[in-house]
């Protein structure tokens, strides 16, 4: 079990919808395991591109993935229209958790739900670093209202 569990209450701001590709259906018929932390790495970089508005790959400091845990609730079959929402629950001093949700759009229940613990790591240094206050700025003002 994931440490945070998305609650149905909380907002998501961010979403973006991902194509099911055939290769990413197993023998038994839906989305393989594997697929999901694919989909889900789609909606972090949309995410990080649309709030942050910097390239942060092209930065000194950028967040790199520490921990990242997935809760498979339903499965996905091909043809399926499914959503990511993606949220940042949790900002630390060097770290951030973003909470994402895999939602199926025709149904509207969420069929994967995924928890992820990025550090923000100094590419020079190659030690942990503050999260950037502009980081930070964008990412409060995008949660409180949805602004990116």
């Amino acid at each position: 079990m994931m440490n945070e569990q998305v609650e149905p209450q909380v907002v998501f701001h961010h979403s973006l919808p991902v194509q099911i590709r055939f290769n990413d259906v197993d023998r038994y018929g839906h989305v393989n395991n594997n697929a999901y932390f694919a989909y889900y790495d789609l909606g972090k970089e949309e995410y990080l591109r649309q709030v942050l508005k910097v390239d942060y790959r092209a930065a000194e400091v950028v967040p790199v993935i520490a921990n990242i845990n997935a809760d498979f609730i339903l499965p996905i079959f091909y043809g399926d229209e499914i959503v990511v929402e993606t949220r940042v629950s949790h900002l630390g001093h060097k770290s951030f958790t973003l909470q994402q949700r895999a939602v199926n759009r025709l149904t509207q229940q969420v069929v994967c739900q995924c928890s992820t613990v990025m550090v923000c790591f100094n590419l020079k240094t190659q030690q942990s670093a503050e999260v950037p206050e502009h980081y930070r700025h964008a990412v409060e003002a995008f949660e409180a209202g949805g602004e990116g």
